[in-house]
C-alpha cells in the first residue's frame, strides 16, 4: 500500500493572456488504502492536481511524495518505474479501438516485457475480476460505456499499481452504471488494498464511495476532512453549494410550505421551531416517525436536507411543534437521546 503527500504545490501555466495559476499552495495527505475524493466544479484545478500526483504535470513549486519518495528527486528512469505503481482511468476510457478487449488489457503488460502467454493469462484474470470474463474477444465499439470503463479499470490494474487515479471516471455514465462502477472500485480497494483517488464534480460520487474529501475552488483546497463530517457540518460556501446540489434542496423551505398550504394540506398551528442535525443515526432508523408515535403529537417538517452517507443519516431538518404543546421539551430531550444535535432556527421565517 502507498500514501500520497502533497506539500505546498503550486502550478502555473503561461498563456497568451498571461500566467494562469491553476494550483495555489495545495497541501494534502492521502493515507494508504484510503478512497479519497477531490471535488470541485470546472476550472477548480482538480484535474491538474491529479496529473501532478504522477508528474504528468510537474509542479511549479512544492513537492509530491509517494511512499516518502519525492517525485521531483527521481531520475527519468526512476520516475517511469514509479509511474508503473500509479494506475489511471479517465472519463473517455482511452481504449485502443482496433484492439480486442483482452489485447487492450495486455498492452501495459507487453510494454513491461511480459511474454504473450503470461500477459494474456493475467489479462483474463483481471477481466474476470471486473466482470467481463466473457467479453475477452469483443472490441470496444461492441461494448456499453460501463463495460468500456471496466476494461479501462482492468488495464489500469495490469501493472499491479499501489495507487489508482480516477479522473472523472464516471462522468460519462448514467447513474445506474456509475453506481456499479463505484461498487467495483470499492471491491478493488478492499481486495487489493489499493489507494484510490477520485476526481469528480459530483458530490453523490463522493458520498457513495469516499472516506475523505478535499473541496477545491479556483486552484485552492477550501475544505477537507472526513466525508461524513463535511456532510454533517460544511464550513465553506463551496461545500454547502455542492451538498445543496446533491440533495436537490434548491427550493426555499418557505415556498414549499406555503405551496402545500395553498393546496389545502393539513397544517399545525405554529409552535416552536428547532433545527436537528443528523450525524450518528442509522439512515434506516425512522427517528421522526418514532417521535410522533411515542408522544402522540404531530410534527411539521418544514425543511429536510438529509442523505444516506455510509449507512448513516447526514444533514439537517427544521421541525415545528404544535402551538401550546406541553410535551415540546420532552420531545426535544427524546431527540437528543437519539443522538441528534438540536439548535436554534435563525434564518427560517414561518408564516
Amino acid at each position: 500500500m502507498s500514501g500520497i503527500v502533497i506539500e505546498k504545490v503550486r502550478k502555473s501555466f503561461d498563456t497568451k493572456d498571461g500566467v494562469v495559476e491553476a494550483l495555489k499552495d495545495v497541501n494534502l495527505n492521502i493515507d494508504s488504502g484510503d478512497i479519497y475524493g477531490i471535488i470541485g466544479m470546472s476550472g477548480a484545478g482538480k484535474s491538474t492536481l491529479v496529473r501532478c500526483m504522477n508528474f504528468l504535470e510537474v509542479p511549479t513549486e512544492g513537492q509530491v511524495l509517494i511512499d516518502g519518495k519525492a517525485l521531483g528527486d527521481l531520475t527519468e528512469k526512476e520516475l517511469r518505474k514509479q509511474r508503473e505503481e500509479i494506475g489511471m482511468i479517465f472519463q473517455h476510457f482511452n481504449l485502443l479501438m482496433q484492439k480486442s478487449v483482452i489485447d487492450n488489457v495486455c498492452f501495459p503488460l507487453y510494454i513491461k516485457g511480459k511474454k504473450k502467454a503470461e500477459a494474456r493469462k493475467r489479462a483474463a484474470e483481471l477481466l474476470e475480476i471486473v466482470g467481463l470474463g466473457d467479453r475477452q474477444n469483443a472490441y470496444p465499439a461492441q461494448l456499453s460505456g460501463g463495460q468500456k470503463q471496466r476494461v479501462a479499470i482492468a488495464r489500469a490494474l495490469a501493472s499491479d499499481p499501489k495507487i489508482l487515479l480516477c479522473d472523472e471516471a464516471t462522468s460519462a455514465l448514467d447513474p445506474q452504471t456509475t453506481s456499479s462502477i463505484l461498487e467495483l472500485l470499492k471491491k478493488i480497494n478492499k481486495q487489493f488494498g489499493i489507494t484510490i483517488v477520485i476526481i469528480t464534480h459530483q458530490m453523490s460520487v463522493v458520498r457513495e464511495i469516499c472516506t475523505h474529501v478535499a473541496i477545491m475552488y479556483e486552484g485552492e483546497v477550501v475544505e477537507k476532512g472526513l466525508v461524513a463530517d463535511i456532510f454533517a457540518n460544511p464550513q465553506s460556501e463551496v461545500a454547502k453549494e455542492l451538498i445543496r446540489k446533491d440533495t436537490g434542496s434548491d427550493i426555499d423551505a418557505d415556498s414549499r410550505l406555503d405551496a402545500g398550504r395553498e393546496k389545502g394540506q393539513a397544517e399545525i398551528k405554529s409552535g416552536e421551531k428547532i433545527r436537528i442535525v443528523f450525524s450518528e443515526n442509522s439512515a434506516f432508523e425512522p427517528v421522526i416517525a418514532n417521535l410522533i408515535l411515542t408522544f402522540g403529537e404531530p410534527v411539521n417538517i418544514l425543511k429536510a436536507d438529509t442523505k444516506n452517507v455510509g449507512g448513516v443519516a447526514k444533514g439537517e431538518m427544521i421541525l415545528e411543534f404544535m402551538e401550546g404543546s406541553t410535551r415540546t421539551e420532552m420531545m426535544k430531550q427524546y431527540l437528543k437521546e437519539k443522538g441528534l444535535a438540536i439548535g436554534e432556527v435563525t434564518e427560517y421565517v414561518g408564516s
